[in-house]
């Protein structure tokens, strides 16, 4: 794989390493970004890794919403000054609303689909005139639909203009959309990967017992090698994973201890059954 100026550049933007041991990491790795960070952090110069290098891509992610779905869409140009285009927004508009109403299996059936305000055309055939009057490439990047239940809130926090925009599922309660909003603020601002350790994939799980032990082999005793990993398998959780991160808002609780106060406080039983982080251009 080619080593770039903007290869080094990614690594050193996610792991906050220095330009020559990013550019070394790289071409020991033969150019591999995940290798390259994988022994980084085996010998323990990476700690905190952002899952995402800075994005080159501009847009915006809207929501829209109405009584039976929540929608997410992404949708790209190549400048912010199209972004910020009135045209171009309500474009975005439309296209949250189309998606919240129809409810698409895919983004190929959402672009094939006839667009509901002209029946001439399809949205991708919308799309495309777009691009045509702006002279700009637009595409719709991805879309989510969340269908909605009776016992079930949802909280939705934009960031930045629509650059990151979270989704949170409350279970068990029908009107909680402000205390799901703000576990939504969280999920923005810490950015955690995984529910709870329970749904870590078993892979996962074992690459990070495997950097955790090469971290302090050979350093350590033997005999409490173990009881570090543990450790760090601690932290590790407590990083990537929403209900055991702590509250941005009260770092005396984590997420899952909040929930539970809340549901005291109220009365009503409620669990935090899902949620969806998106940002500009991520992978």
């Amino acid at each position: 794989m080619a080593i770039t100026a903007a290869t080094v550049k990614e690594l050193r933007d996610r792991t906050g390493i220095g330009m020559s041991k990013c550019k070394k990491a790289l071409e020991e790795a033969g150019g591999d970004m995940d290798l390259a960070i994988e022994n980084l952090r085996k010998a323990g110069e990476a700690h905190a890794v952002k899952k995402e290098g800075r994005s080159a891509k501009e847009g915006i992610i809207a929501h829209a919403e109405n009584g039976d779905a929540l929608a997410l869409v992404e949708i790209n140009a190549e400048t912010d000054f199209v972004v910020n285009n009135e045209r171009f927004q309500a474009f975005v508009t439309d296209v949250a609303a189309e998606v919240a109403a129809t409810k698409p299996a895919s983004l190929e059936d959402f672009l094939n689909q006839t667009y509901s305000k002209d029946e001439a055309m399809t949205i991708d055939l919308y799309r495309s005139s777009l691009v045509q009057a702006i002279g700009e490439n637009i595409q719709i990047r991805r879309v989510k639909v969340f269908n909605k239940k009776a016992d079930q809130s949802f909280g939705v926090y934009s960031h930045l203009g629509g650059k990151i925009v979270a989704v949170v599922e409350l279970g068990g309660v029908a009107d909680e959309q402000g205390f799901a909003k703000d576990i939504a603020m969280h999920v923005a601002a810490a950015a955690p990967e995984y529910l709870s350790s329970d749904v870590i994939p078993e892979t996962v799980v074992a690459k990070e017992k495997e950097i955790a032990r090469s971290q302090v082999e050979g350093k350590k005793p033997d005999n409490i090698i173990d009881k570090i990993v543990d450790g760090k398998m601690k932290n590790f959780y407590k990083t990537s994973c929403l209900l055991q991160q702590q509250y941005i808002k009260d770092e005396d609780v984590n997420v899952e201890q909040l929930v539970a106060k809340k549901s005291g406080e109220t009365g009503k039983t409620m669990t935090i059954t899902g949620f969806e982080r998106w940002a500009i251009g991520q992978a």
